[in-house]
């Protein structure tokens, strides 16, 4: 298992090389190759019925942390659905992008994402699942941002890493705070220890931090914002991450913790309240999108506001019918937006008001969007998966108040009113999608599209055509998906052994297929009278935008921290040393008195006797008075050699207390020290003093130059004083030799125990090595212009 995780990083490694040959062979070969890979090692997990397996490594032993992955029937069904259409995304790439782009970058960052989505749904360590979170969010801004010439491009990929990571940093304090209150940062773990998590106080904060990750990463409202603009990435992208991965990371979140959180009210309430919420919204906003991947990313929004909806409700039934619509919702949508990227490669244009009447241009690409977006309307067809999920909504909507018994009254009102919201939310969902076929399919032809719109070749069809496949495969046997894939992953979340879900067209009149109807005929009539009810979003949402209070955060963000940086950045070295040398003595000393960190009492000092003392009380004086002479000298040169005097007389000390290896390493710095305050004091200007200096000013000066050596001093005592922990001494003494085989105990620290600190040190100074030939170099190339 630990291969399939991390073959992604490791081919992303490889792609820069294999990206030189790519006009003897698409780079995409490569990804897509790893992608099946990856794919036909879950699936043979799904087929041979080890839905579990787990791999452990010692992390952090003297933490108690282990980086564990595991897969159950959720993971499974997760990774199935990222490395499945990662493939199919890796093809559709070939014959979509141009030789001549960046092939090597996209496809790295496209490994990144997909190895980070993989670790985020196998990561069983709460850490590890944080670092692979905050990795698909800047693998996510690399690709939205592809196409970086373009403004539009780079300002959507600011606006998701902004609102993303605001819920990366909830995650992190929600993940903390389980590991606080169940000791344990295993997922598995916690996820026993319901009980205690449900009976803390930190309970409310959280169930809010997690759902704040949640609806950031799965662009609930109001943090919807980001998806739109998100659309400026190349189709392929739009394909993968708003369709089938990234927006459903938020919702993999809250299932994996659904066994902890499903018998808290307050989650019910808040979930489903959020969910229905942006199930309308998003619904009611695409219909007056008139770009084709604006309809599909609004249309996302409130796909993934009906399943949020579904996880918010609790129910077993609730909890099948959302791992149901996950997996539709990957095959009509996915095939959907790499049909808008044919029609854009092919007519130029995704503007809805430019297109019309491709049917008879563009058969092929009218069947995969026929079938997929009436699959996404949910049109009673038994050819339509998309039907069979929501009728699984509806089903669990109109039974939420008997499967489910609430202990207060808006709860129980909640539950109630339900039902009505769901069929509102989804009429507009009917519409969208009758509005995103029939305006680009039917009616006339414009005359440029008309022109050069033809289906494209096979090579960048196929994917989608297995897309929309899976649409007709899972429609037609449903209950084998229901067996093998969802059931398992629904057991996984719902906590209990759950009953074994029949999946059938025809229910009977029931509830639900009248609510499908009501849809489907109000849906029909609102479509219609479309241009009649537009003056709506004059009203609703008006002037009010969410895009409108993002840009005016952002811009008094920028212009504080330019204000605030115009006050700081003065150009005065002298102010600039006086806020560093002020905020480190003042933070250090209140964490030294706050935590009682040093005690006089316990200081153990060597005797002085007066005669074995002279030489380092001489020393000593040089020293001060060297010192005092720093200060008052009038000249840069005067000031750098007498302050080196200091540096020079502690070496000497430490000769006299028998310490010469630190009197040779004192001596090397205090060269290297003067050496360089003398290159960067060329360049500064000549020290004037001010006769008449403010006496401001020079208290100023007493002050900080007092907290600064009061804080050095008691920073030192501090040091001695306290034993915290045993002196790790003794073990280097001990095993110096033994284990390192040398007599010098400093060196063997710095080669063998610390040898991998020696190793880092090297490598920042090759790196600087490495930067000052780099700038040698290009002072010569403009010497010889």
């Amino acid at each position: 298992m630990i291969v399939a995780i991390l073959m992604p990083f490791l081919i992303a490694m490889c792609i820069p090389f294999i990206a030189k040959f790519k006009y003897r062979i698409h780079t995409g070969y490569a990804v897509f190759a790893t992608s099946l890979s990856i794919f036909l090692y879950f699936l043979v997990l799904l087929i041979s019925g080890e839905t579990e397996t787990l791999y452990r490594y010692s992390w952090i032993p003297s933490l108690g942390l282990d980086l564990t992955f595991y897969t159950d029937g959720l993971a499974l069904f997760f990774a199935l659905l990222i490395s499945g259409i990662g493939a199919l995304v890796a093809f559709y790439s070939i014959f979509y992008l141009n030789l001549e782009e960046r092939l090597g970058s996209f496809y790295v960052y496209l490994l990144l994402f997909m190895g980070a989505m993989l670790g985020i749904v196998t990561s069983d360590n709460i850490y590890a699942l944080y670092t692979f979170w905050e990795l698909t969010s800047v693998s996510s801004f690399l690709l939205i941002s592809f196409w970086f010439t373009r403004k539009a491009s780079t300002d959507g990929a600011l606006k998701s890493m902004l609102i993303t990571f605001l819920g990366g940093f909830s995650l992190l304090g929600g993940l903390v705070l389980l590991h606080l209150v169940t000791g344990s940062t295993s997922i598995r773990e916690i996820l026993t220890q319901g009980d205690l998590i449900l009976a803390s106080d930190w309970f409310p904060l959280i169930v809010v931090l997690l759902l704040l990750a949640a609806c950031t990463k799965s662009a609930q409202f109001p943090f919807h914002i980001w998806l739109p603009d998100a659309m400026e990435a190349p189709t392929p992208v739009s394909a993968y991450l708003h369709s089938a991965t990234m927006v459903k990371a938020g919702l993999f979140l809250l299932l994996r913790f659904t066994p902890v959180f499903k018998e808290s009210e307050a989650f019910f309430i808040a979930v489903s309240i959020i969910g229905l919420v942006t199930l309308f919204w998003g619904s009611y906003m695409a219909v007056r999108q008139t770009d084709l991947k604006g309809i599909l990313a609004y249309s996302t929004i409130s796909q993934l506001g009906m399943i949020m909806a579904m996880i918010g409700y609790g129910t077993e039934a609730a909890i099948f019918a959302a791992m149901f619509h996950i997996l539709n919702h990957a095959t009509f949508k996915g095939s959907l937006f790499m049909a808008v990227g044919i029609i854009d490669h092919e007519t130029g244009t995704r503007n809805i008001r430019k297109l019309g009447g491709l049917w008879k241009l563009m058969p092929v690409t009218g069947i995969i969007s026929i079938l997929a977006s009436f699959s996404m309307a949910g049109v009673p067809l038994p050819i339509l998966n998309g039907f069979y999920s929501k009728e699984e909504f509806f089903s669990s909507s109109w039974d939420l108040s008997a499967d489910r018994a609430f202990g207060s009254d808006f709860a129980a009102l909640l539950a109630n009113i339900v039902p009505y919201a769901a069929v509102a939310g989804s009429i507009f969902t009917f519409v969208y999608s009758m509005y995103f076929y029939f305006r680009t399919f039917t009616g006339k032809a414009e005359k440029t599209t008309a022109e050069k719109a033809h289906d494209p070749k096979f090579g960048m069809l196929a994917a989608p055509v297995l897309l929309v496949s899976g649409v007709l495969l899972i429609s037609i046997f449903p209950n084998w998906f229901s067996r093998h894939l969802l059931q398992p992953a629904a057991n996984a979340v719902y906590g209990d052994a759950m009953k074994e879900h029949s999946i059938h067209f025809w229910h009977g009149f029931v509830p639900a297929l009248i609510m499908s109807l009501i849809v489907v005929v109000l849906g029909v009539l609102f479509y219609i009278t479309r241009k009649y009810w537009m003056g709506l979003y004059n009203v609703l949402p008006g002037k009010l935008s969410g895009n409108i209070v993002y840009a005016s955060l952002l811009s008094a963000s920028e212009n504080q921290t330019k204000r605030l940086n115009d006050r700081i950045v003065s150009g005065s070295i002298r102010q600039y040393n006086a806020i560093i040398i002020s905020v480190i003595s003042i933070v250090t000393l209140l964490i030294l008195f706050g935590t009682n960190s040093f005690d006089l009492r316990n200081i153990d000092t060597s005797p002085v006797s007066l005669p074995q003392s002279l030489p380092e009380l001489a020393v000593a004086l040089i020293m001060i008075a060297a010192a005092f002479g720093s200060t008052v000298s009038q000249k840069k040169l005067t000031a750098v050699i007498i302050l080196g005097v200091v540096g020079y007389g502690l070496s000497i000390l430490f000769v006299l207390f028998r310490a010469p290896d630190l009197a040779l390493t004192q001596l090397s710095i205090e060269t290297i020290t003067v050496v360089l305050f003398l290159l960067c004091f060329r360049h500064l200007p000549e020290i004037k003093r001010e006769r008449k200096e403010k006496l401001s000013k020079k208290i100023t000066n007493i002050i900080i130059a007092s907290l600064c050596g009061l804080m050095m001093m008691l920073v030192g005592l501090a040091a001695y004083s306290q034993r915290l922990f045993p002196s790790i001494s003794d073990y280097f003494v001990k095993y110096s030799y033994k284990l390192g085989g040398g007599d010098n105990i400093v060196n063997v620290i710095l080669v063998d125990f610390r040898g991998l600190d020696t190793l880092f040190e090297i490598t920042v100074l090759a790196i600087a090595a490495l930067g000052i030939y780099s700038l040698i170099k290009l002072r010569q190339k403009e010497g010889d212009r």
